[in-house]
């Protein structure tokens, strides 16, 4: 175990020291982008007027053929685009891949002073994000690139929820992880082809009512696993994530589970679609009632000690400090979008 005191001392003679705490910024969606489309590169600029992050996507769904393409265009989206305080990411080629060591150097050294985050997949251990936090180091020091590059880990393996933790706290490095249910319902053996989302078969039943109909209850296959990862990730001060909702018809079942997943903790989800963006936007804002509230239990409470009545409830310092969460993340939404800052009063 690395001692304490070199957890945060660069890894390389150079390199930027590492963040001491995570900066300060809006993640509700993160919005995925082909980028060996020449099509969708065109799209960039607007995009990145309407989400909080643009990734462009270089692991699963971009063919074989097109993984060098990908590669190269996602360079020359980052060059060509000034994407002020939407932040900048890429999804690297999974570490067992013959794709991922070029990924990582060639971008690094292209516009690695653009690059926020770089998002790796399949991890399985601490392992994973030490050698990543390694190689970054080395080439934040080679190509002079003055702020540290952040790790963000998909749990998408068995292996990886089981070591969950030892993963968040892997670096100073981990900006958060996010959930990928697709590839770990494969290493699982789920036996559901969705991404995604519940199922109808996993399910409660009501008791039994006479010769009345038993209602069935349908149930989030995902609630253990985004459960787990919340806590570990706020242990460790990183940021949780939903990943992909894959039915892009099915709005409403995809706010419901980007819902869930903001209740349990989450600060934001992938966008795979553009109508998933705003469906994001809505969900990880949170509700200007909620927010009226807890300004009232702030200005009634300003040290959050004692207890006090508002509205008929009884308010004390776990109250104050549920309150501080949602007017801590309102204001960072109204630093950013104006019609919700009104909204808020803020």
């Amino acid at each position: 175990m690395k001692l304490p005191r070199n957890f945060f001392k660069p890894l390389a003679i150079g390199a930027p020291a590492p963040y001491r705490d995570l900066p300060v910024r809006l993640e509700r969606m993160i919005h995925f982008v082909p980028p060996h489309l020449e099509k969708m590169r065109g799209k960039v600029p607007d995009i990145a007027r309407q989400v909080d992050v643009v990734l462009g996507n270089l692991e699963d769904a971009i063919p074989i053929d097109a993984k060098e393409a990908a590669r190269a265009g996602f360079i020359e989206m980052a060059k060509a685009v000034d994407y002020g305080t939407t932040g900048l990411w890429t999804r690297i080629n999974a570490l067992n891949s013959p794709w991922a060591l070029d990924d990582i150097t060639q971008i690094v050294g292209a516009v690695g002073d653009k690059l926020d985050v770089i998002m790796l997949p399949k991890v399985d251990g601490p392992w994973d994000i030490f050698y990543l936090d390694q190689l970054l180091a080395q080439l934040e020091a080679k190509h002079g690139v003055r702020k540290p590059i952040l790790i963000h880990a998909i749990l998408e393996t068995a292996e990886g929820v089981k070591n969950v933790e030892d993963i968040a706290s892997a670096s100073p490095r981990m900006h958060g992880m996010s959930l990928g249910p697709a590839d770990l319902a494969a290493s699982r053996a789920m036996k559901t082809t969705r991404v995604g989302g519940g199922h109808p078969e996993y399910k409660v039943l009501a008791d039994p009512d006479g010769d009345n109909p038993r209602a069935a209850y349908q149930q989030d296959l995902w609630h253990y696993t985004v459960g787990k990862m919340v806590d570990a990730c706020a242990a460790a001060a990183i940021k949780p994530f939903y990943g992909p909702f894959g039915d892009f018809a099915d709005l409403a079942a995809c706010e419901s589970q980007f819902r869930n997943a903001f209740l349990q903790g989450c600060v934001g989800a992938w966008s795979l679609h553009p109508t998933q963006i705003e469906i994001a936007k809505r969900v990880f804002s949170p509700d200007p009632g909620e927010v009226a509230f807890a300004l009232k239990i702030l200005e009634a409470m300003p040290d959050g000690a004692g207890a006090v009545m508002i509205d008929g409830k009884m308010q004390d310092d776990a109250t104050w400090k549920q309150a501080k969460v949602i007017v801590d993340l309102a204001r960072i939404v109204a630093a950013k979008d104006a019609d919700l800052a009104k909204v808020y009063g803020l």
